[in-house]
């Protein structure tokens, strides 16, 4: 029952978002690091675009994001997750909740999000990232663009991927290719606009749909 109820509570707290996107990153990345101001960046130019911005709520580049996203007067999720070492929501969350289970949270992100900008972080950034890559690759979701910000730390990521699993058939070029990398948080933007354009340009049915869905789960929630 409580991971039906977590479902619920989110579906329901998330239902009248509109159009948003997942920002992922390390919550161990300082103020003073540099890519907490490109995260600072990413979550302003996004709500600037018209985006809602949903990170994970927590510290590091998660709360840098939530902090763009709310000083430019945009909505700011935080999709927290309950650990014993988290000190709970970032003071930039204007919209949020806490999750036990991991895989209700990630479901959340990716059903209400329309793409997903990726930050330098360890293992619970990837997870989020390979989680919508593999959704991407295996068509559970479409036209969900995957932007990695920061080519000195993700281009050795991307390469290994090529030299290990393409060279080994594990992979497809294309998989590779679904992960655009960029430096900046208007190159990121810029990659998002153009992907969604393409979508609307190459499938407006489809496009459709999910602001159809998105409509019905609002109804469903009211």
């Amino acid at each position: 029952m409580r991971i039906q109820s977590e479902f619920i509570r989110g579906f329901s707290a998330l239902a009248e978002l509109g159009p948003a996107i997942s920002v992922f990153g390390s919550a161990r990345v300082a103020t003073d690091d540099p890519a907490y101001q490109v995260g600072v960046d990413v979550g302003r130019a996004l709500v600037e675009e018209g985006f809602a911005v949903v990170t994970g709520g927590g510290p590091g580049a998660m709360e840098a994001a939530n902090k763009g996203a709310r000083e430019a007067g945009g909505v700011s999720v935080g999709l927290g997750i309950e650990l014993p070492f988290e000190t709970g929501l970032n003071p930039y969350v204007t919209t949020g909740m806490n999750f036990r289970y991991f895989f209700v949270r990630k479901t959340v992100f990716v059903k209400y999000t329309q793409g997903a900008v990726v930050l330098p972080g360890g293992v619970g950034t990837l997870d989020e990232m390979f989680e919508a890559l593999t959704l991407v690759q295996t068509q559970k979701v479409n036209h969900y663009p995957i932007v990695l910000v920061g080519a000195d730390f993700w281009e050795p990521l991307r390469e290994w991927m090529r030299e290990t699993l393409l060279s080994r058939s594990m992979i497809s070029a294309a998989d590779v290719e679904r992960l655009r990398i960029v430096d900046t948080a208007d190159e990121a933007l810029a990659f998002i606009r153009e992907a969604h354009a393409a979508a609307l340009e190459a499938d407006p049915e489809d496009v459709a749909k999910v602001r159809a869905q998105q409509s019905n789960d609002q109804e469903a929630t009211s």
